[in-house]
């Protein structure tokens, strides 16, 4: 249960206009930011968060938002949890990322491509540095799906939420929550006018 982030974050890696500057804006509304656990050895479950924003600049600068109260467990309790104990009530996750535009500023409409992208995922506290390649494709002159091209996996550790994580597996009484997790994101962005 624990950061998705990565993926998410990830989902940074964007799409300018092979024709015109300007800066893109994440749609909450078609976009997915989703992470598995695995408890009890074998029972694994999709968590995602519901609420997502951000923005790419003409420069390539990425910054995509989480709001950690958004996280969905499929259970009301759970959600509490992970927001009091891992998230420990921390309003917002951050991805941050730098990309070069050059890369993929030619794509057309139809057309995709893979890019190497470096980011910093910011929670609780802590940063989280990661790289991953994320799937482009350019959907019309203004619009553009971001996705992880593979799962990316990220370490509770790494993240500074095992103690949250600890936090979860007493209350549910269970023996053991895996402290590695799987994230996907598909990004959906619109150009600004």
């Amino acid at each position: 249960m624990k950061l998705l982030f990565k993926a998410f974050t990830i989902a940074s890696a964007f799409v300018a206009s092979p024709v015109l500057a300007a800066d893109w804006t994440l749609n909450p509304d078609t976009s997915h930011l989703a992470y598995g656990t695995v408890k009890i050895d074998d029972v694994g479950e999709v968590n995602s968060f519901t609420s997502l924003s951000g923005h790419v600049s003409d420069d390539g600068k990425v910054e995509i938002d989480i709001d950690l109260s958004s996280v969905e467990t499929n259970i009301d309790i759970r959600n509490e949890r992970m927001i009091e104990y891992v998230f420990r009530k921390a309003a917002t996750a951050t991805l941050t990322a730098e990309i070069d535009m050059d890369e993929v500023s030619k794509l057309e409409v139809g057309a995709s491509t893979t890019i190497e992208v470096d980011a910093t995922l910011s929670l609780v506290g802590t940063d989280v540095n990661f790289y991953t390649d994320m799937f482009i494709l350019r959907l019309s002159e203004s619009s553009v799906m971001v996705s992880t091209n593979d799962m990316v996996f990220i370490s509770t550790e790494d993240a500074d939420v095992s103690t949250g994580v600890d936090k979860l597996m007493e209350l549910a009484q269970l023996p053991n929550i895996t402290r590695t997790v799987p994230v996907t994101a598909r990004l959906m962005f619109t150009q600004d006018s």
